[in-house]
């Protein structure tokens, strides 16, 4: 039973005092979505956020701030790109272990194909195989039409999310397609000058 002190959102633009140990990038949509205007693209997931954040800490595992996103995301197997609203949850306590077991038990709960994570690690480590990039003021519109005009940005960035307080940027990419990140931002009119770089595991859990 959720109880009814249950937070949903992040403060606007999602201002951390700390990093967290990872992220996990999840929704409960399953249908494609290709117009901008769709109503479904207006909930504020807050009882999914509720539930998400109970099914980490029933897995031993600590979940902080959670952040509403404007999605846009490419699938090899329909071969479209579908809008779609997400939520980005801050997680602590636990190991890579716990991270891919509570990512799994989501992607089934929630019908996914798959589920991201981000494990954030120093830049020297030797897992930190992967970058996360967020860049201010670059709307979703500029994001889906970005990816559709670039096969290749779509194909090996797979998609990327904006959030909804803040309109900040979200990529999480190879750390070897940073020099792809860049070009593909700056096609989207961001300012690379004003990115933020975290380096860390990415995987997506399905």
């Amino acid at each position: 039973m959720l109880g009814p002190s249950c937070v949903a959102d992040a403060s606007p633009g999602h201002t951390r005092r700390h990093l967290p140990v990872a992220e996990i990038f999840v929704t409960d949509n399953t249908a494609v979505i290709s117009d901008p205007n769709d109503p479904r693209l207006r909930t504020q997931l807050n009882r999914f956020a509720c539930e998400v954040r109970s099914t980490i800490r029933a897995r031993g595992a600590d979940p902080d701030k959670s952040s509403l996103l404007d999605g846009v995301f490419w699938s090899d197997e329909s071969r479209n790109v579908t809008y779609e609203r997400s939520r980005e949850f801050d997680v602590d306590g636990l190991d890579a272990a716990r991270l891919n077991h509570i990512a799994d038990v989501l992607r089934k709960r929630y019908h996914q194909q798959s589920v991201l994570t981000f494990e954030y690690l120093r830049a020297d480590s030797p897992r930190a195989d992967a970058i996360e990039v967020e860049v201010p003021d670059v709307s979703v519109r500029r994001l889906h039409d970005g990816l559709a005009a670039d096969p290749e940005a779509r194909e090996r960035l797979f998609g990327g999310s904006v959030t909804v307080r803040g309109g900040k940027l979200i990529l999480v990419a190879d750390r070897a397609d940073a020099a792809l990140v860049e070009r593909f931002v700056d096609t989207l009119g961001g300012d690379w000058s004003r990115a933020t770089i975290h380096y860390g595991d990415r995987e997506f859990v399905g």
